[in-house]
């Protein structure tokens, strides 16, 4: 089974900047896509951004120009730098990763990003 540690949550002031990180373990493989949801009080989970193995990104349009996702292969390790942060970007962030042979996501613990005005 696959783990996911996730680090770098706490709090900001609106403009700021922070930077998630997420290490998978427990598996021989490499994951195919790894990435980042978010949920805020009251609101349905919402993909944030995502990298493949190949270094394909996908972004949320709220969030594009702004964060910036990116993976290290040999740590099996994803990051997601949030730059210019609004108090609507306050949620509690997961990262997640598929990994083969499964077709579904491993998540991580989550980690809460609070943004103040």
């Amino acid at each position: 089974q696959v783990q996911l540690v996730e680090s770098g949550g706490g709090l900001v002031q609106a403009g700021g900047s922070l930077r998630l990180s997420c290490a998978a373990s427990g598996s021989n493989f490499r994951p195919y896509t790894m990435g980042w949801y978010r949920q805020a009080p009251g609101r349905q989970r919402e993909l944030v951004a995502a990298v493949a193995t190949n270094g394909n990104t996908n972004y949320a349009d709220s969030v594009k120009g702004r964060f910036t996702v990116s993976r290290d292969n040999a740590k099996n390790t994803v990051y997601l730098q949030m730059n210019s942060l609004k108090p609507e970007d306050t949620a509690v962030y997961y990262c997640y990763a598929i990994t083969p042979p499964a077709l579904s996501p491993d998540w991580g613990q989550g980690t809460q990003v609070t943004v103040s005005s």
